[in-house]
């Protein structure tokens, strides 16, 4: 940099010009200094967010997105920066409890690290002042939701509505979720359903040849919906809780087979390269679907999913439905029917069955167990089911457990539950007559790696409280 030549006029003032040039040039350099540091610190950063984004990017979110990267860190989230939209059918305000544990649901997807938009669909425009509660319990910033008004008219065929919505936005994420406005769909759902589906695209491309090669379109995760068998006609209070000490999921949908459970109710996955690792059930039916982008675009040219199309009707008399409704059409039976739907198999996890059912919030369809359905509550109300004739999720384990055991050898697993005595427990007090052979037993567990004996199978009921 040139500086202005000092003048010559006076010695004092030659040396004044002196001293306050090199307090310019210091003060230009510093500020030279500073500016290069930010500008290399931003370039950093800027470097920084790029590599680490794809560091963390879930190996499952790669796969499903064509990212052959493999630098990634061992304890990112399956569901960071995953795109989920999700869209929900709710034609009016009658399940509104239901549907605000919905919301919260997809709510944690968001905490988990996800992004997701919910689209509900409604017959109802929702006052402003349940909008704003709904904004104090959802703030996580990469949440938002769509409330989109049909006309009544739509009735039946609101469930039609996501269709248009998932192939529209079809680019614009990675993973689509339908659902009605009554279950609980949480993280462990999601994360759980993305991890399958990357291990059945794995099998998929590692499957033998002498067989017939199947693709990863031919397969989807599936669900299976619970309720809590609470006891019919019963006001729970104080007085009354010990009426729920014996309350569980009860799986209703699969509770008209008759036994066995395996395979009446549920039945191996007969394809080849899933076979021994694999269930589905009979009754196929979810109330809901999630799929990837990719399997939406191989649906869409295997059987026109993409298409909202009317349940089939009876051959004699269109106007009468072959089987279930239009909601039940849309949200499972188009997907996994054989003769008139699409005819992909619904796969569900042995290691990971439970992993995979989600809670349907009304908890009253299990009381309707081989009767007629019908939402006429005059018609509905006292119906009773005796205990035994509910699946429950026990019973449904423990089949699970034989029939694992009979195909393959037992595998050890890690068993992460402890169980022992409280060592501040007053050493002179005599220790609960149940507690010993029940911390045997589960120490004997512990040891064989996690695996149940006949005899442990056999002890499934609960132990009253003891004084």
């Amino acid at each position: 940099m040139l500086l202005p030549r000092p003048p010559t006029s006076s010695t004092s003032t030659c040396r004044t010009s002196s001293s306050l040039g090199n307090v310019l040039i210091s003060v230009l350099l510093v500020a030279n200094l500073l500016a290069f540091v930010a500008l290399c610190r931003q370039q950093q950063h800027e470097l920084h967010v790029k590599v680490h984004t794809l560091q963390e990017r879930p190996s499952h979110h790669r796969a499903l997105l064509g990212d052959d990267s493999s630098s990634r860190t061992s304890s990112s989230s399956s569901l960071l920066n995953v795109k989920i939209l999700v869209a929900i059918a709710a034609y009016d305000f009658s399940q509104l409890p239901h549907l605000e544990e919905v919301l919260d649901g997809y709510h944690d997807l968001c905490v988990s690290g996800a992004i997701v938009k919910v689209v509900i669909h409604t017959t109802v425009a929702w006052p402003v002042p349940l909008l704003d509660l709904l904004q104090t319990r959802f703030p996580c910033s990469q949440f938002t939701m769509d409330i989109v008004l049909k006309l009544p008219r739509i009735r039946l065929h609101l469930v039609d509505c996501h269709r248009k919505l998932f192939y529209t936005h079809l680019e614009e994420y990675d993973l689509f979720i339908y659902t009605e406005d009554d279950q609980r769909v949480t993280p462990r759902t999601v994360a759980t359903y993305l991890q399958e589906t990357n291990k059945i695209q794995q099998l998929i491309l590692h499957q033998e040849e002498g067989h017939k090669q199947y693709q990863p379109a031919d397969f989807n995760v599936g669900i299976v919906r619970y309720e809590y068998n609470f006891p019919a006609n019963m006001v729970i209070d104080d007085s009354t809780r010990a009426a729920t000490e014996n309350v569980t999921r009860v799986y209703w949908e699969h509770s008209s087979f008759k036994p066995p459970i395996v395979p009446n109710a549920m039945d191996a996955v007969p394809q080849h390269p899933l076979a021994g690792k694999y269930v589905h059930m009979k009754n196929h039916h979810q109330g809901m679907f999630l799929a990837t982008r990719a399997l939406l675009k191989a649906w869409k040219d295997r059987c026109q999913f993409d298409v909202a199309s009317n349940r089939p009707g009876q051959k004699k008399n269109p106007s009468q439905p072959l089987f279930g409704t239009q909601r039940v059409w849309m949200s499972s039976q188009q997907l996994y029917g054989n003769k008139f739907g699409c005819a992909v198999q619904q796969v569900l996890p042995l290691d990971n069955f439970g992993a995979l059912t989600v809670h349907h919030l009304p908890n009253k369809n299990y009381r309707r167990v081989g009767q007629y359905r019908t939402r006429d509550t005059n018609r509905d109300e006292g119906v009773v089911v005796e205990q035994e004739q509910l699946l429950t999720a026990m019973q449904l384990h423990i089949a699970l457990l034989r029939a694992q055991q009979q195909q393959q050898p037992k595998k050890k697993k890690q068993v992460r539950i402890t169980m022992d005595a409280d060592p501040d427990n007053p050493p002179k007090a005599p220790a609960q007559p149940s507690w010993k052979p029940r911390i045997q037993a589960f120490q004997a567990y512990v040891e064989r790696g996690g695996i149940m004996t006949e005899q442990d199978m056999q002890m499934t009921l609960l132990p009253p409280a003891e004084d």
